[in-house]
């Protein structure tokens, strides 16, 4: 029988306690660019949208006393700044590589400038399931300490899977990121269903956001974000477009970036700050071993402008 008092026991649940708190915002915001990016288009601005979604959140939760208010706020920013950047992208000649870097400037400062009376008042938290209330262990205790977030996106990632591949929006979605032109000929709105997909990949960014200020951290300051929306572009072509394998790497994320708390609790001190970079480092090389020019980006929709 496992000691939960154990070293290697207390390493393994601080992991997956950490991996299930710090993998939601990644989880939110990679299947938001996966649905955008199987419509043929790149959206760089999730960092904005995120660092936007949590200033909204946290102020909704604070205005109207409820925090899932605020998850719709934060949810409803994220929509308004996706569809913009699904409108100014379908004008001729706008990069949408060089669009949402400007959109990541303009949301991150927009929330910044507007979150400033935020800062300092308390809103209410979102509130986790409490499954681990039976065990004695605070180590099981804490890894058993679930937000309804992330069950909401564990959920929103297998019924993603299945529509893309099951219903006739999913294979419409498809087919205009695979061959705009074909799906054209067939009588589909190209720019309009590009849009609606930028648009509704940003509500899940801005929920991705309010999970940030209204959970963990649970705080709303100007360093909330720590670059989780530029990394979900690395980790959906990690995870080869599928949501399913977004949920696998989110969580994959979320271990890498619990590692530091998670050594720390069984008494590694020494290279704290190290271990902290560890989601960064997975990141730099997963790019280095996806975009190397002798390895196709298998899976990836064929209007993308990452594979021209």
């Amino acid at each position: 029988m496992l000691d939960l008092h154990s070293p290697f026991a207390v390493l393994m649940l601080s992991l997956i306690a950490g991996a299930i708190r710090v993998s939601t915002p990644y989880l939110f915001v990679s299947l938001g660019e996966c649905l955008t990016e199987k419509g043929g288009r790149v959206n760089l601005g999730l960092e904005g949208i995120l660092v936007t979604g949590a200033m909204s959140g946290y102020a909704g939760a604070y205005l109207t006393g409820s925090p899932w208010a605020g998850v719709l706020i934060a949810g409803g920013a994220g929509l308004l700044l996706g569809g913009l950047h699904g409108l100014i992208c379908s004008l001729p000649r706008v990069s949408d590589i060089a669009f949402g870097i400007a959109l990541m400037l303009f949301g991150t400062g927009l929330a910044f400038y507007l979150g400033k009376p935020f800062i300092e008042p308390q809103a209410p938290m979102l509130r986790s399931f409490d499954f681990g209330a039976w065990s004695a262990s605070p180590q099981l205790h804490n890894a058993l300490h679930v937000n309804p977030l992330f069950l909401i996106g564990v959920a929103l990632a297998f019924v993603l899977q299945w529509g893309l591949r099951s219903t006739r929006w999913g294979m419409t979605l498809r087919l205009v990121g695979e061959n705009a032109e074909s799906a054209r000929a067939m009588g589909y709105a190209v720019t309009r269903v590009r849009i609606i997909a930028t648009a509704v990949g940003g509500f899940f960014a801005g929920v991705g956001g309010a999970y940030l200020s209204l959970v963990y951290p649970g705080s709303w300051n100007e360093g909330l974000s720590s670059g989780q929306g530029l990394m979900a572009v690395a980790l959906v072509i990690f995870a080869r477009w599928q949501p399913l394998r977004c949920l696998w790497a989110a969580l994959l994320f979320g271990a890498a970036g619990a590692l530091g708390p998670a050594l720390q609790a069984i008494g590694v001190t020494s290279g704290y700050y190290l271990f902290n970079a560890a989601p960064y480092v997975l990141t730099l090389a997963i790019m280095i071993v996806n975009c190397r020019p002798d390895r196709t980006l298998a899976g990836a929709p064929g209007e993308l402008s990452l594979t021209r």
